[in-house]
């Protein structure tokens, strides 16, 4: 459940009014409900109680720094997929032996800082992969722990720069390399198996891709520890979706509104028979969800700077564009709009643009809209994952502020970025 609801035709965060927080902080503005991603996590992390099991947050979908620490104080995990994210995790104060590495274009100093650091795995994309751990742990005199990560050819059927479990998708192995590649880690001298990955793919809405690369996974775990390998862990990646659409009620309503795609209890139900019936409990399951954590918990805020028609379609042009937000010009996502303050008036249809110099620059095209006027503020939903974590200084435009509400209370969590830092050297 998300914590933004209307009182009195005024947008709320938890305990405290959007247009408030917006006053004080200025616009663009990425504002995160602390109970709600708190709520997230100990809902993801009850469902898979009934196993051993490690929560890994994907830090890639949002690395605030004290969000980060709080998944630390509940017990995550992280995933991550550079140095720059390790130490994120690190000094958030998640523990190295929660930490596992993926990503399918490991730099050497990566590989180093992680078997450095002690993490629990890194989950290889690749045979050359395979090989340069290996090489960079024995000039250490050392053996990495290694989990292998398998392309199960399994298509989601999501946007397909969001699926990740395909054959013709670049992450992870072959299938019908693992059984060759088991025999080789078991005789390795600095590499030393410790779990098999999966993972299929980002915005998973169906609950039938969980058991099927739960029963790929089983599988796999078995002929692995046939052929003398020990699992420490069987991470089967993350996915699970949040919603976009209708992802806030325009009336007021003081319940608080869904935000996940599947219930976890449905997701964990369905995988783990089909994981773990031959598994033995000293092997951990290991879930990586990312967007399912975070995405629900972050609106953005935007203030209008301007509305016009042109030949006939109106436009509402505002102060955040695809610097801020991306991800609708990137994938045509979906990101629910809806006004801070309700004003009376007929809603029309038209897009939400950005001020950046590119017509690729847009929050929504072909929408109902609110009535609105210049000053007024807009929040865009759902965008907790994948929008700061992809923005960017294009046309050398400064950063958003992120300011985090904990019931009555505001933390700004990361000051607007200054101008002179655009400069620096």
């Amino acid at each position: 459940m998300h914590h933004f609801t209307y009182r009195q035709n005024q947008l709320f965060c938890e305990e405290l009014p959007v247009a408030a927080i917006a006053a004080q902080h200025g616009t663009p503005l990425y504002l995160y409900s602390r109970r709600t991603y708190r709520e997230n996590f100990q809902r993801i992390d009850q469902a898979f109680a009934p196993w051993p099991h490690q929560i890994c947050f994907a830090l890639k979908a949002n690395s605030n720094p004290q969000i980060l620490r709080d998944f630390a104080e509940l017990g995550c995990g992280a995933d991550v997929v550079s140095v720059g994210e390790l130490q994120l995790a690190l000094q958030a104060g998640i523990p190295p032996q929660r930490i596992v590495f993926a990503g399918v274009g490991k730099r050497d100093d990566e590989i180093i800082a992680g078997i450095e650091a002690g993490i629990r795995g890194f989950n290889v994309e690749s045979e050359a992969e395979l090989a340069v751990i290996n090489e960079l742990a024995g000039r250490r005199k050392k053996i990495a722990p290694v989990s292998l990560r398998l392309n199960p050819d399994i298509d989601i059927h999501g946007h397909p720069y969001i699926s990740t479990g395909r054959a013709a998708d670049k992450f992870g192995i072959e299938l019908n390399r693992a059984h060759a590649l088991f025999a080789e880690i078991r005789d390795s001298r600095h590499v030393r198996m410790v779990g098999l990955h999966a993972h299929l793919g980002s915005q998973i809405t169906d609950l039938w891709p969980f058991p099927k690369i739960g029963e790929v996974l089983a599988n796999l775990a078995q002929a692995a520890r046939a052929a003398g390998n020990h699992l420490d862990y069987i991470d089967v990646g993350g996915g699970l979706g949040a919603i976009y659409e209708r992802a806030m009620k325009i009336a007021a309503d003081t319940e608080p509104a869904p935000d996940l795609a599947l219930p976890p209890a449905e997701i964990a139900n369905t995988l783990l028979p089909a994981l773990t019936r031959d598994l033995p409990k000293d092997c951990t399951v290991i879930f990586e969800p990312g967007r399912a954590l975070v995405a629900g918990c972050g609106i953005l805020i935007t203030q209008v700077l301007y509305t016009k028609i042109t030949r006939g379609k109106f436009f509402a042009v505002v102060d955040a564009g695809m610097t801020d937000l991306i991800r609708p010009s990137l994938y045509n996502a979906y990101h629910q709009i809806v006004p801070v303050i309700q004003r009376p008036g007929e809603w029309q249809s038209g897009d939400v643009v950005g001020p950046i110099c590119e017509s690729g620059d847009f929050l929504a095209k072909d929408r109902e809209l609110p009535p609105m006027q210049r000053g007024d503020l807009l929040a865009v939903m759902t965008a907790g994952a994948y929008g700061f974590s992809l923005s960017s200084n294009y046309n050398a435009r400064p950063r958003p502020a992120e300011v985090i509400v904990d019931g009555a209370t505001m933390l700004l969590s990361r000051p607007r970025q200054k101008l002179e830092t655009l400069w620096a050297t």
